[in-house]
């Protein structure tokens, strides 16, 4: 056969980037009140254990934008009825202003430089901390969890103590492809239902996770429709509607005694401040959170108390009779247990200076002053100035003293990110969270303030709203101009080189990636794909160099991308180890037995080959590359017709699978097939990349003047 595999040039990234900025919502919110008028009342701790407790995260949504928080511009009449049944709290605030750091701060009752998460990307969560699953598992409950978007999938550890964690997504045929790195609120919420009845003889812990307030906005109809020029509205308007199958027996009497928590992950900026979506700064668009109390006797009630993510664990402990560990950080929202008002409520936003170096932006809110500790401070008083408009560091220095000394001192910079590997990079983006690499430094200046890269920040953004777009020129265009203006953007170096690549101008893409390696910047990704780029140039000693420091990682997409080098070098023994390493903590690692394949075949197992590409096609059947190994493990072992139907397989669901359809062509040919050897050659001529393929293309031409008809 002419060949088995070729290693994968570029990403092709599928970055959506982030949907523009609408207008924010109008109505007011009742957490304005005045002080004066603060109500700090708490509602009474149940009489009795509940039997059930249900969790509700909605990612992304704003407290503002809801009916019961005072908007009249969004329906949500679920909630809204929800809200009017429960206890309401007016003052609650998230800790970060990412899904997985925040998600992390509710399920352990720990603060993110307690727990550790301090990013979507690069940490897990340590198996030695207790979560709401091992807890409340421990305690007898059945444990559920149904999460709708890649950044809670079950790698970063928050699915211990689940019985079933729930975070089915359709993964590509190489690392770097997602193609659903998220799924409707709808699915979700029918597949908690189904678990909530096959377990209704148990206690049940079930926590539901939805994603659609996140952008891009692509609400469904008739929500699209009613939001066209408001879209993020449309998105939570559907939230609430996908709720009400799970919600409505509660708020029809039609459960047990159940607590029902529902909660924002964090907000969404639409454009306050100068940011369009979240992530960057942590003003009150993103920081606070909607918070509802439901059921379990608790009456009805709003209040102003400063709650926190951190305490929602211990809140639903305590309801449901389990003791709360000493270790955790918050304290049960009930009015027996006296919590204590007089209490800051930390924040940080540290994705920009894991991913561009910004300065590293924390904060606090205390009797209703906000503090944001940045090398240009921010102090503002949100009873009088909820929109933070107006900065008071220079007039009320005695607050500012006094906010800045409330900071944690364990939350200084700089944590220790860990691997990020390519498959969970290229989700993130896909969902428009940018990541990249960036070094600490010992102190920021002003240069480094976020307040003053904002505009960069956004032009960052911008080189993956062309890319989407398809316009590759443009997106080059933009991030040499990221780069010139800040050379230690790491991501803008990546994103750089992939569009180098993707035009086929691997030597220009080695440069880059080197110069990125060289300056300090460069991301994991980036050296992966430096290490594939030169095997597949031929520098098989460069491209081992650049990848055997990771061969201790315990990251399968870095063992995946080495094990493809030491391959492609000849060194199957070793290849075959790499990837056996990642079976044997993952048996379910399509990625790893697609590529057992291919080293297989390399080593002329052809029967092995076949078994290894079936296992992986039983786990996703749109790898494109494992239908190849799988049409030629079928050729060689004399089926060629099933070997054709591999290959068009293949061309199928990876269209750019150029040795496949070559591969196609000429069997086809061989066994009289002319039609479709012919079709297969056409379009090999037209469309294989002539710098790779010339002497293919040619000898194609070739068969085309000799095939009959």
């Amino acid at each position: 056969m002419k060949r088995v595999a070729t290693l994968a040039l570029g990403v092709g990234l599928l970055a959506c980037g982030e949907a523009e900025p609408e207008a924010r919502p109008t109505g007011r919110a009742v957490a304005e009140r005045p002080a004066a008028v603060a109500d700090l009342s708490l509602p009474a701790a149940p009489a009795a254990p509940v039997r059930d407790v249900v969790l509700i995260t909605i990612d992304t949504l704003r407290a503002d934008v809801l009916g019961f928080m005072g908007s009249d511009e969004v329906a949500t009449p679920t909630l809204d009825r929800l809200s009017a049944g429960g206890w309401t709290f007016d003052n609650a605030r998230a800790h970060n202003v990412l899904t997985l750091p925040s998600h992390a701060n509710i399920l352990t009752g720990l603060h993110p430089y307690e727990h550790g998460i301090r990013d979507n990307k690069g940490f897990v969560l340590p198996a030695t901390l207790p979560t709401a699953a091992t807890l409340l598992g421990g305690a007898g409950f059945a444990t559920g969890a149904f999460v709708a978007a890649f950044p809670l999938d079950s790698r970063y550890g928050l699915d211990r103590g689940f019985e079933v964690y729930d975070d089915d997504y359709a993964v590509g045929s190489v690392p770097t492809q997602i193609d659903m790195p998220e799924r409707s609120g709808e699915e979700v919420v029918a597949r908690a239902l189904d678990w909530w009845r096959a377990h209704r003889d148990e206690r049940r812990f079930l926590w539901v996770h939805l994603y659609e307030p996140h952008s891009p906005y692509l609400p469904p109809e008739p929500f699209a429709s009613r939001h066209r020029d408001a879209p993020y509205r449309g998105e939570v308007e559907a939230v609430d509607h996908f709720l009400t199958p799970l919600l409505e027996p509660f708020l029809g009497g039609g459960e047990g005694p159940t607590l029902v928590v529902v909660t924002s992950d964090h907000g969404e900026a639409l454009g306050e401040h100068g940011e369009r979506s979240h992530g960057l700064f942590a003003y009150e668009a993103t920081i606070k959170a909607p918070l509802v109390l439901w059921g379990g006797g608790l009456g009805t009630g709003r209040t102003d108390f400063p709650a926190s993510h951190v305490d929602l664990l211990p809140t639903m402990l305590r309801a449901a009779g389990v003791d709360v560990p000493a270790s955790v950080s918050g304290q049960a929202l009930f009015a027996d247990e006296e919590p204590s008002a007089d209490v800051s409520q930390y924040f940080e936003s540290l994705s920009p200076t894991f991913d561009s170096g910004f300065a590293p932006l924390r904060g606090v809110v205390h009797d209703g002053y906000k503090f944001i500790s940045l090398p240009l401070p921010e102090l503002y008083d949100l009873r009088s100035d909820p929109t933070e408009s107006r900065n008071l560091v220079d007039s009320e220095r005695d607050h500012l003293r006094r906010l800045a000394r409330l900071l944690p001192t364990e939350s200084v910079w700089p944590p220790v990110r860990g691997e990020v590997s390519a498959e969970a990079e290229q989700a993130l983006r896909s969902l428009g969270y940018l990541t990249g690499s960036a070094a600490a430094k010992e102190s920021y200046g002003p240069e480094d303030d976020p307040k003053n890269l904002v505009v960069l920040d956004a032009k960052l953004h911008q080189v993956t709203d062309a890319m989407h777009l398809g316009d590759p020129a443009g997106a080059e265009r933009l991030a040499r101009e990221v780069i010139a203006e800040r050379p230690s953007m790491g991501l803008a170096w990546f994103l750089l080189a992939q569009l180098v690549l993707d035009r086929g101008a691997s030597v220009e893409a080695i440069e880059l990636m080197q110069e990125a390696v060289r300056l300090g910047v460069a991301t994991d990704s980036l050296r992966r794909q430096l290490g594939l780029t030169l095997a597949d140039v031929g520098r098989y000693p460069e491209a081992l160099a650049v990848l055997e420091p990771f061969g201790d990682s315990d990251d399968p997409d870095v063992l995946n991308a080495l094990a493809l080098v030491l391959s492609t070098a000849g060194r199957q023994p070793e290849a075959r180890a790499a990837l056996e390493r990642i079976l044997a903590t993952d048996g379910r690692n399509a990625l790893a037995l697609q590529n057992l394949a291919l080293v297989a075949l390399r080593s002329q197992r052809w029967r092995e080959a076949g078994g290894y590409a079936e296992r992986a096609l039983e786990l996703d059947g749109r790898l494109g590359q494992a239908w190849n190994y799988l049409g030629t493990a079928r050729y060689n072992t004399g089926d060629p017709r099933g070997a054709v139907d591999a290959w068009e397989r293949s061309i199928a669901v990876e269209p750019e699978n150029y040795d496949a359809l070559y591969n196609l062509a000429l069997v086809a040919a061989q066994i009289g097939e002319t039609g479709r050897a012919r079709r297969a050659l056409e379009r090999f001529v037209t469309s294989a990349p002539s710098d790779r393929y010339a002497a293919d293309i040619e000898k194609a031409r070739a068969m085309l003047r000799q095939l009959p008809g």
